[in-house]
């Protein structure tokens, strides 16, 4: 063959190389038609999701409407409920941040190391999800109370409201970096230890941004829960106004002064906090992921 016919044939195999500075355009991928069975699947969870959360946050939201805007600002600047609803989000951000450490690294201990005792270490961190709130604020107490065999006495006091949130979240972080950690590859890490890379700097580089949505995730939960957070703290704070009162506790007091409009416009500023604080722990998250997919 010619050598003008092979040019022109290397011509015709090779792709064009784009410019400098150029973005390739975007394929719009195929809309995806579900099937019947996928279609009536999507729809029972729809309609149970939508029984379940959205018409019962949405009636909240109508209830904390009724008076009006004028009334709802009143029950949110009204002292004794700003104060309980400071206490309950600052509390929960601390136990939050402080899961978000300890969490990892038992997590870390279960999963990269072996040690006697590790299975009932293992079992044990699920107790707070069996307990009943009711009890673990007895057992709160029992330690950190007026007779503390610790010598302890934080009952009644903010203190008692960071260990009631502390006991009842630490689960979570755990549970959602855990099964994250064993199916991680550790051939990078192998990798960058053969090229000199330090432990800190594969731990910085590799691991934790690899963990970074499970994290995120477990964050989520945590602080969620925590603010929503009831039983472990009737007997274990006190619940005096001003001081150790919480959120929670603050909507009962509305219902049984039959105030129910007031309740729930506490409940729909906690929902507006949770709501906050979950995208921006997605947004995190998110980003995590896309720093992990380009370092490949």
């Amino acid at each position: 063959m010619p050598a003008s016919a092979l040019a022109a044939a290397d011509d015709l195999t090779t792709e064009p190389v784009p410019p400098a500075g150029h973005r390739p355009r975007r394929v719009r991928q195929p809309l995806v038609t579900l099937t019947r069975g996928a279609g009536l699947s999507l729809g029972v969870a729809v309609l149970w999701f939508s029984l379940l959360v959205l018409l019962p946050l949405a009636a909240i939201v109508a209830r904390a409407a009724e008076g009006g805007w004028s009334n709802y600002w009143s029950v949110v600047r009204d002292g004794q409920t700003w104060a309980a609803v400071s206490l309950t989000v600052t509390q929960a951000a601390i136990v939050t941040a402080l899961n978000i450490v300890v969490g990892t690294i038992i997590a870390w201990v279960l999963v990269r190391d072996r040690f006697w005792g590790r299975s009932l270490l293992d079992l044990v961190i699920d107790v707070p999800f069996a307990l009943p709130t009711i009890v673990a604020g007895l057992v709160l107490l029992s330690l950190y109370g007026p007779k503390s065999p610790l010598g302890v006495h934080w009952a009644f006091t903010e203190k008692a409201v960071f260990l009631a949130f502390a006991f009842v979240t630490l689960p979570f972080i755990v549970r959602t970096v855990q099964p994250v950690l064993e199916e991680l590859d550790v051939d990078a890490e192998e990798a960058a230890a053969s090229l000199g890379a330090s432990r800190t700097t594969i731990l910085r580089r590799i691991v934790l941004p690899s963990l970074v949505p499970a994290i995120a995730a477990g964050a989520a939960l945590s602080f969620a829960r925590a603010i929503s957070e009831y039983g472990s703290l009737v007997l274990l704070s006190g619940n005096k106004p001003y001081q150790t009162e919480v959120a929670s506790v603050r909507m009962l007091t509305f219902i049984e002064n039959g105030s129910t409009a007031s309740a729930a416009t506490v409940a729909s500023l906690m929902l507006l906090v949770a709501l906050v604080v979950i995208v921006l722990l997605d947004v995190f998250a998110g980003r995590g992921q896309r720093r992990v997919a380009r370092r490949g």
